[in-house]
């Protein structure tokens, strides 16, 4: 059940990015914030290779977050685009379900100092993506009037 609800947000995310010009993609539509959508899908691809890959399962993948950006991953290239963001986000998903897949609810993190269970991961995970998710439906009827799942 876990699984299938961040799997739900997870595809909500890339449905919400998809079919918008780079452009669209990287704009900042609210005044209030920085935040684009393109920028939110970086971010939950780095999310997702820390919670799973690096401090759950302790693979040798690479730091998902530069010095000056410690745990944000917001800030886009300039050779990023919404098409290969989305396709690095669905990849970054597959590689987490795989990272994950011979574990149980309970088992524990393998990463260096961690002490939390593949429950908690799974639960942070479908928090963090449900909060972008509202972050993306307002960002989204603000750049063109999509609005909906």
């Amino acid at each position: 059940m876990l699984e299938s609800m961040l799997d739900f947000f997870r595809s909500t995310v890339v449905r919400k990015a998809s079919g918008l010009t780079n452009e669209e993609a990287a704009t900042q539509a609210v005044p209030t914030t920085t935040l684009t959508i393109a920028g939110l899908v970086k971010h939950l691809t780095a999310t997702e290779r820390f919670w799973f890959s690096i401090d759950f399962a302790d693979h040798d993948v690479d730091w998902p977050w530069t010095d000056d950006d410690p745990h944000g991953a917001f800030a886009l290239a300039v050779d990023d685009t919404i098409v290969d963001l989305i396709a690095r986000y669905l990849k970054e998903c597959d590689r987490s379900r795989r990272a994950v897949i011979d574990d149980d609810l309970d088992d524990i993190a393998r990463g260096e100092g961690m002490t939390f269970s593949l429950r908690y991961a799974l639960l942070h995970m479908i928090e963090e993506t449900a909060r972008h998710c509202g972050h993306l439906d307002l960002l989204r009827e603000a750049v063109d009037g999509s609005v909906g799942q």
